[in-house]
């Protein structure tokens, strides 16, 4: 899996050990794929064959503290529009006590958009850590109802727990990868053999460029979902709720503003062309309908409806603007740019993903009169004001937060401050 710090990258593989509740449906041998923020908003499945996505909600980072990741929310939307089954990860580095474990399982399950049941996996493979704080984890996690899963390398975890002790009440999903080379299929010549693997991460290689590709082994990826069914969960969210409308929404209905795909089936433009491999899979906002072909933005070709898949059902063009003045909590630095921050305006624990790029806001007084200096004064302890004067692009909205546009970037906020 890949995970993130700011400005770092940090790529590798990893083991899920899950919360064993083998569903009646098993879907022993679906293949799917683990997003992080990489596979940005939208995601990215390796082949149409694909039948799960288990996505990054964040994670916390011995010295860094929580790094969430904003392209969540849509990535478990767009699965469930395609028709997929969603489940949650989380990147634990640096854990060793059961209070720190906890609060940050409190953290992640408060942004969790997958249903009651499915996995929500803890992905530990690095730092320092201790059977009893793991164990402790699972628990908590299967006690709120999700399928607790533990996600690592086998020779790390064997090393670092008692994973005999972790297997015997928890399935595992494990990764092994025979090389680097594109593997679209599981090699079970380089299967980690060990109790209760339930999941193998057999490649991050699934298609060319990298993706990690997966495989269900006992059927826990039905776990969430009734019959293993994307279009029926056990519970709603919103990002479920956005899919299944997309997913529901008939071809003959789509019309310009919605966000497509190009099946992979896919074989020919309208006109005949043939269709390139780089163009399937991607999503394309529907610049012009005519009757059975769509015109698509960014390859600005017409494709046959039928070649198409639907993974966002709106046609609005969504704005907004925050009105008042607000205080500027602190300046941040980040990636040689500068941002301000308000720590009301931010979702809580406000990191980068919250922060506005400074040539978006304007220094006021108190009383919102613009400053003659706008260079602001750095972290010096003297209150700072700011008003926002734009209008912004509404990225997207989910449940009490809204990711808009600032200077081409994204800010995630409270909504309760949108107008």
């Amino acid at each position: 899996m890949n995970k993130l710090l700011k400005g770092a990258l940090v790529s590798t593989g990893a083991l899920l050990i899950m919360g064993s509740v083998p569903s009646v449906y098993a879907a022993k041998g679906d293949q799917g794929v683990d997003w992080s923020i990489y596979q940005g908003s939208q995601g990215k499945f390796g082949y149409g064959h694909d039948k799960f996505a288990i996505a990054q909600i964040g994670g916390y980072y011995a010295g860094h503290g929580y790094v969430d990741q904003y392209t969540y929310p849509t990535q478990v939307q767009y699965a469930i529009a395609q028709g997929k089954r969603a489940h949650d990860y989380i990147f634990v580095d640096g854990v060793t006590d059961r209070a720190t474990m906890k609060t940050v399982i409190d953290h992640y399950l408060a942004k969790s958009q997958t249903p009651q049941g499915a996995i929500f996996a803890l992905d530990i493979e690095q730092g320092a850590t201790n059977t009893d704080v793991v164990m402790y984890g699972l628990d908590y996690i299967q006690s709120k109802g999700k399928t607790a899963v533990l996600y690592g390398y086998k020779n790390f975890l064997m090393s670092n727990l008692d994973l005999q002790a972790i297997a015997n009440k928890y399935p595992l999903w494990l990764a092994q990868y025979p090389n680097y080379e594109v593997t679209p299929e599981p090699n079970y010549n380089y299967f980690p053999s060990f109790d209760n693997v339930q999941l193998l991460q057999f490649t991050a290689s699934y298609i060319a460029g990298g993706l990690d590709g997966n495989v269900d082994l006992t059927g826990i990826t039905d776990n969430g979902y009734k019959h293993g069914n994307p279009e029926k969960p056990n519970t709603d969210t919103p990002a479920i709720i956005a899919g299944k409308e997309a997913d529901n929404t008939p071809k003959a209905d789509i019309a310009p503003g919605m966000t497509v795909k190009v099946n992979f089936s896919a074989t020919h433009y309208a006109a005949g062309e043939a269709i390139p491999n780089y163009v399937k899979g991607e999503p394309h906002k529907v610049l012009e309908v005519d009757g059975d072909r769509v015109l698509l933005d960014d390859i600005y070709s017409w494709v046959n409806k039928k070649d198409v898949e639907i993974l966002n059902a709106s046609t609005q063009d969504d704005s907004a603007e925050f009105n008042g003045v607000f205080v500027l909590d602190s300046w941040q630095y980040e990636l040689g740019g500068v941002y301000v921050r308000n720590n009301d305006m931010a979702i809580p624990v406000a990191d980068y993903h919250n922060d506005m790029p400074a040539v978006s806001v304007t220094l006021t007084d108190r009383h919102g009169n613009p400053l003659t200096d706008q260079n602001g004064l750095g972290n010096n302890g003297v209150p700072e004001y700011f008003t926002l004067n734009g209008r912004y692009k509404v990225l997207q909205r989910v449940g009490s937060s809204i990711e808009v546009e600032m200077n081409g970037e994204s800010v995630w906020l409270k909504s309760a401050f949108a107008n």
